[in-house]
């Protein structure tokens, strides 16, 4: 078989994933699929917006002389019950570092990337005690890639899985933003280990420090401000961004690595059919000394992990659909759809919605390759 031009490509691919272990018993041979032949046979298939075990079989039935080109396939494709057991028995954390090491190949960070983290259920995936599994994602806002993932523990919550995310991510000079879960000592500590700065969202979990920001901004002490207005979905949103610079009279501001500003907003939503009028105050602390507008930006781009990432995962992709529950399962797979969206977003050759890129990749061989191994 002649090889397609962009396979030349396919080493480069399959080195991120070298240091993956196979999970099956080896040591007694008799596998009829390769570690890589699986991979490959399933990331094709997700980024095709095929993501049921059945599915996966019947694409790589259709596309085995492509597959072929590719990797041997000598036993053509594995079945359902095949591909479910690889999935439930491998190592999660595992697959996630050679997944990080792969989206840093994918695209590298600029400096003041914009790095939101927060957490997603997997609703039809459940753990050993009945509990929902829920994973934190750490996601480029500019780039609109997952860079890393970290799943809670049964008995844990956000703030033990976020410290564990930051350990295995690159982001010097980046801006990492939490939700009021994130806004912990310890966090902001690490963060600033890893050379990079913090804007976390500040509620009641904090209450004396939370009342102290609320009395600090009432008392009209701001250094700068910012109007940000903008116009959709039937509605008019003014975001205004306040700073204050001088942190010392904030309630335990010492005790947090590296604070330079504490910043409100206040967020302003008009209804255009009812003009009706909604008011919302949000309070932030932040190791960035920057101008209000930069800031109203910073936060303002936090919420797209929610519409780049938690909503086209549920609404594109059917993952609060898949019932994979078994094991590590929900994780692994949870892992592909996020190569998948990535690499969707990597590639600018065609300006189609991601719905119309996984289309064109089911139906263009070529297409698909390119995707795969760019």
């Amino acid at each position: 078989m002649t090889n397609l031009e962009p396979l030349n490509n396919y080493d480069k691919f399959q080195e991120s994933f070298s240091n993956l272990n196979d999970p099956r018993r080896t040591s007694k041979g008799n596998l009829m699929y390769t570690i890589n032949e699986i991979l490959l046979l399933t990331i094709s298939s997700v980024l095709c917006n095929i993501t049921s075990y059945t599915g996966i079989v019947n694409f790589g039935e259709q596309k085995l002389d492509w597959l072929q080109k590719i990797l041997p396939f000598k036993n053509g494709i594995p079945s359902h019950d095949t591909l479910g057991k690889f999935f439930q028995q491998l190592n999660p954390e595992e697959f996630n570092k050679c997944f990080i090491t792969w989206a840093k190949n994918l695209s590298s960070l600029k400096d003041g990337e914009i790095i939101a983290i927060d957490g997603k259920d997997i609703s039809g995936a459940k753990t050993n005690f009945g509990k929902v599994k829920h994973i934190v994602s750490a996601f480029a806002t500019s780039a609109k890639m997952t860079i890393g993932q970290q799943t809670v523990s049964e008995k844990s919550n956000e703030i033990t899985a976020i410290p564990k995310l930051l350990d295995l991510l690159f982001i010097k000079d980046c801006i990492v933003t939490t939700d009021a879960m994130g806004c912990q000592k310890k966090i902001a500590e690490k963060i600033i280990s890893k050379q990079a700065n913090y804007v976390l969202q500040l509620k009641e979990n904090h209450p004396k420090m939370y009342d102290s920001i609320k009395m600090l901004f009432a008392e009209d002490l701001v250094d700068s401000a910012n109007l940000n207005e903008d116009s959709g979905h039937g509605r008019i949103e003014t975001r205004i961004c306040e700073i204050i610079d001088d942190v010392h009279l904030l309630y335990g501001a010492q005790q947090w690595d590296s604070l330079k500003s504490a910043v409100r907003i206040t967020s302003l939503r008009e209804d255009k059919k009812t003009g009706k009028v909604s008011t919302e105050s949000r309070y932030y602390i932040s190791s960035l000394g920057c101008s209000a507008k930069k800031m109203n930006d910073i936060i303002r781009k936090h919420w797209a992990i929610e519409n780049n990432l938690h909503w086209q995962l549920d609404v594109i992709l059917s993952e609060d659909n898949d019932l994979k529950n078994i094991e590590a399962s929900a994780e692994n797979m949870n892992i592909i759809r996020k190569m998948a969206l990535n690499m969707i977003e990597a590639d600018n050759s065609i300006k189609k919605s991601k719905v119309i890129k996984m289309q064109t990749a089911m139906l263009n061989d070529k297409y698909r390759e390119k995707l795969l191994f760019s």
